[in-house]
């Protein structure tokens, strides 16, 4: 790619995760691209465009869950553990800033689709990772998207809440509330 397309998109990204949408200008992205802001029309028809092209890029469009599936031992708790470890190192709060920003109303539909796919690919490959458990006698058959969207709620709430208030909400630590969460909700669903 183009470095100087590079710089622009990756100096839009940090001020619509900083300032969001309406607060950044071509101006802003200019000086922070350092970059003349002509370059930025001759490169893109504008913020919009440059958004849009710099979220087809896995740096600001992480997918969390290609990939875990290879890793897992279909043992249940290590496995979650796995899952939420991997979302959590991912998803990270500059990540959940520009996610925010990027849901501005003058872009959301456009956005969104592309937002959707990073809880998608966790989703998919939870739902997968459960059908596969199931079909090996570890859990019980039940409903596998409402399996996939508990450890998805408990995983993104710990990091959007840890992003929005640090430690100020609650004392605990990331590794600390992995396992316990794994642990409270493998009690509930693992074959006795």
């Amino acid at each position: 790619m183009d470095e100087t397309k590079q710089k622009i998109m990756d100096a839009t990204m940090e001020l619509v995760r900083d300032k969001g949408y309406a607060a950044t200008t071509t101006k802003d992205i200019a000086r922070e691209a350092g970059v003349n802001e002509c370059t930025i029309f001759r490169k893109f028809r504008g913020k919009k465009d440059i958004i849009l092209s710099a979220m087809e890029e896995k740096r600001w469009r992480p997918e969390p869950g290609p990939g875990i599936l290879e890793k897992v031992t279909y043992a249940l708790e290590p496995d979650l553990r796995l899952f939420m470890r991997t979302y959590l190192e991912q998803i990270t709060a500059d990540f959940v800033g520009l996610s925010i920003g990027l849901r501005a109303p003058q872009i959301y539909e456009e956005t969104a689709p592309l937002i959707m796919k990073t809880p998608k690919s966790f989703m998919d490959a939870l739902k997968a990772y459960f059908k596969e458990m199931a079909a090996r006698g570890k859990i019980a058959e039940t409903d596998f998207d409402c399996l996939a969207m508990t450890i998805f709620s408990a995983t993104f709430g710990y990091t959007f809440l840890t992003a929005s208030f640090e430690n100020r909400l609650t004392p605990v630590e990331q590794e600390a509330y992995i396992e316990k969460s794994v642990s409270l909700f493998v009690r509930g669903i693992e074959r006795q």
